[in-house]
């Protein structure tokens, strides 16, 4: 099989993020099944090859498997890969771009699978869904006399980035002053895990945020994080959020009709975590699915079918299969449309 090559702007510096992260956790996983190494192409890091070097100098174009996933840069990097086997590990959706014939999408949510489906229908595509990180799910403190009321010293803990302002300026103020402890986390934290495990409800309300970009939740790590760790979740449903949290039954809806309805059933939550936490083997279920042994798994068939792909192309010289575009698409109905009405007319409106 294939070695693989994941692309990345850089790793240092403005580069990094949670996409980052998730990439290079990605590039482990993958260092299990075959060889990987991780390529940028906008800032140079030490001891790492760059992209614009390895195109120059590679003398079999077909030997590598590239990874691309970096949403905005995508149109452009398949373009410089052109002949060279690539696939798409698409996070957000809603970013524009159509991909080019036999390009296989590796889609880390059912979100983004569904928008490829209808986007590249003829393209392969996979389902890799993203990955907890071990830590999660050792330490995750969740068995029942870990989750109390009253045994965190966190009531309800916001992350403010993607937070909407409904939560930082009316809902967390206002739980504030109904004697809640509400910790509002900014910048860069060393131990997540312990924060979460140290916190009793968590509220996550990304949508606002998304929608203002025009692009899509990929995949939403935070809630199910805080879930491995005992927390109670209010969260939006946007996106590929609704792929694990089922309202009532693994998360609660934030933003939920009134303020009012929100602040009593956090407060209700606060004061009784137990009756607000999933079934104990409903959550065992949902976090392995996100372990680290399931997910390589599904990368080792994906693979083997994204390499079998290539051969067929590169190799047996076959030709991918082409999605018509959207107005060949509408044209054709509307012709189908005009013949019908036409015939109905010929037989005095009746169809043959």
């Amino acid at each position: 099989m294939r070695h693989l090559r994941f692309l990345v702007p850089g790793i240092t510096g403005r580069f990094r993020c949670g996409g980052l992260q998730v990439e290079l956790q990605t590039a482990q996983l993958t260092a299990g099944l075959v060889p990987t190494e991780l390529v940028t192409y906008r800032q140079r890091e030490p001891g790492r090859p760059f992209l614009a070097d390895l195109l120059r100098g590679e003398p079999s174009p077909g030997e590598a498997l590239w990874i691309v996933s970096w949403g905005f840069d995508v149109p452009q990097l398949l373009r410089r890969l052109k002949g060279r086997p690539v696939a798409y590990h698409a996070h957000s959706s809603g970013y524009g771009f159509d991909l080019p014939p036999g390009v296989p999408v590796l889609a880390v949510s059912r979100n983004t699978l569904g928008y490829w489906g209808d986007r590249a229908p003829r393209n392969p595509l996979f389902l890799v869904p993203n990955a907890l990180e071990p830590q999660w799910l050792q330490r995750g403190a969740r068995q029942p006399d870990q989750v109390a009321a009253g045994s965190r010293p966190i009531d309800v803990l916001v992350q403010e980035r993607k937070s909407s302002a409904y939560v930082l300026d009316r809902l967390a103020p206002a739980l504030r002053g109904r004697g809640l402890r509400v910790e509002v986390q900014r910048g860069w934290v060393e131990d997540l895990v312990e924060l979460c495990n140290g916190s009793t409800v968590v509220l996550y309300d990304s949508a606002d945020y998304w929608r203002g970009r025009g692009v899509s939740e990929g995949f939403g790590l935070p809630p199910l994080e805080a879930l491995a760790c005992g927390c109670v979740v209010f969260s939006s449903l946007n996106h590929a959020l609704a792929d694990s949290l089922d309202p009532s039954l693994l998360g609660h809806q934030i933003g939920c009709g009134t303020l009012e309805a929100d602040l009593e059933r956090i407060e209700a939550a606060v004061a009784d975590p137990a009756a607000w936490l999933p079934q104990p083997a409903r959550l065992e279920a949902l976090l392995e699915t996100c372990s680290e042994p399931v997910l390589r798994r599904r990368w080792q068939r994906a693979l083997t079918a994204i390499d079998a792909h290539w051969n067929r192309i590169l190799l047996d010289q076959a030709l991918a299969l082409r999605s018509l575009p959207v107005w060949r698409l509408r044209l054709d109905q509307v012709r189908g449309r005009l013949r019908r009405w036409l015939l109905r007319r010929r037989n005095g409106g009746r169809l043959p």
